[in-house]
């Protein structure tokens, strides 16, 4: 993240740029208000740090002409002053700063007001971002809108089941639910780049236009992998390329792009991918009929340990009352057909890559 710092105390200055550079920031700086506003304004600066008291225009100033600029992004502004009367921080948040800084400051009090920063500054970018590639998806793909919430809401109640097990990965752990729920919508996002006449086909899919709808799983992740370059500390990005590139993964190694096997396939994955074909088989298509919950079971559970990791398998048996009951309140206006169960190549094919029995039906 970029930081601003301002201070016109030259010693100060280059101490703090200096630890904040330690600690992997990228710091600009700048000797009083004046000079931190011009920089702020070219719309790069999401974190001020600034003294207080300063020539020309103080640290108070510059935060009300930062609050009264048109900048669209929020920009977070830490104060370092050593005023800690209460008429002083009033004064403060009144101009605009969002946190306070007693000088001379403890380092390891400094991180933690960063972080807190991070999180807020990354709770407004990822709504945006997800809201925006959400919508973005949904003006693509026909099988969006219902599924997408449903979507959101399988995972996060697998993933909760699967918390309450203490097997999430550490240290993401605390908003590994939150970031699954925000970022499982995302999971066919590389669909954007697939050609209408081969997303929109209602029929068969030749192999040639098979293999390119199998690439949506690449471009998707290459989309949000090109995204996390930027912004590398975004950790909700690296779930979101994780589950646009892996979530057609087998547990086996026989799924796609990269036939990865077991644990090598991102929880978040493992976990979209068996909410994914669950929703599949419960939801009417162009190209086929809904099925009832009992059918998908019993396919869901013929894949245990060959498309589907067992830990996601059992979260689904724990947690089955719950899945049902968010299957029939966003359920839409279909028919449930009941089909025969024959096994693996039952027509949650449409899902895991295998050609379904329903004539002309087929998608990844």
């Amino acid at each position: 993240m970029k930081i601003l710092v301002v201070d016109d105390d030259d010693i100060a200055l280059d101490m703090l740029a200096m630890l904040l550079k330690a600690d992997g920031h990228e710091v600009e700086v700048a000797h009083d208000g004046a000079e931190a506003l011009d920089i702020q304004r070219k719309g790069s600066i999401r974190l001020v740090i600034s003294d207080w008291v300063m020539p020309r225009m103080d640290g108070l100033e510059l935060c009300r002409r930062i609050r009264a600029g048109s900048i669209a992004d929020y920009t977070y502004i830490i104060l370092l002053t050593s005023r800690g009367e209460s008429e002083d921080i009033v004064q403060g948040l009144t101009a605009g700063a969002d946190e306070f800084l007693t000088k001379p400051f403890n380092p390891s009090e400094l991180r933690v007001r960063l972080k807190t920063a991070e999180r807020i500054l990354s709770i407004e970018t990822r709504h945006v971002t997800i809201f925006m590639l959400a919508k973005l998806v949904e003006s693509r793909d026909a099988d969006t809108g219902q599924h997408l919430d449903r979507i959101r809401e399988y995972s996060r109640v697998l993933t909760r089941h699967i918390a309450g097990l203490g097997r999430l990965p550490e240290p993401v752990a605390p908003d590994y639910e939150e970031m699954i729920y925000l970022t499982s919508p995302l999971h066919d996002i590389g669909k954007v780049g697939i050609p209408d006449h081969v997303l929109l086909k209602p029929g068969h899919l030749s192999d040639e236009e098979y293999a390119n709808m199998k690439t949506h799983t690449i471009i998707g992740g290459e989309t949000m992998g090109a995204a996390l370059k930027q912004y590398p500390q975004m950790e909700y990005l690296r779930m979101a390329r994780d589950i646009a590139l892996c979530h057609h993964e087998r547990f086996n190694g026989t799924g796609y792009p990269e036939g990865l096997r077991g644990q090598e396939i991102p929880l978040c994955a493992r976990i979209v991918a068996l909410a994914d074909v669950y929703d599949a088989l419960t939801s009417k298509r162009v190209y086929k009929a809904a099925q009832p919950h009992d059918v998908a079971r019993a396919t869901i559970l013929a894949e245990r340990g060959r498309h589907f990791d067992p830990l996601v398998i059992d979260a689904f048996l724990a947690r089955e009352e719950e899945i049902v009951a968010i299957e029939q309140r966003y359920r839409e206006d279909l028919e449930l057909v009941p089909v025969p169960y024959h096994g693996v190549r039952h027509p949650a094919a449409v899902r895991i890559g295998r050609r379904p029995p329903l004539p002309g039906a087929r998608r990844p």
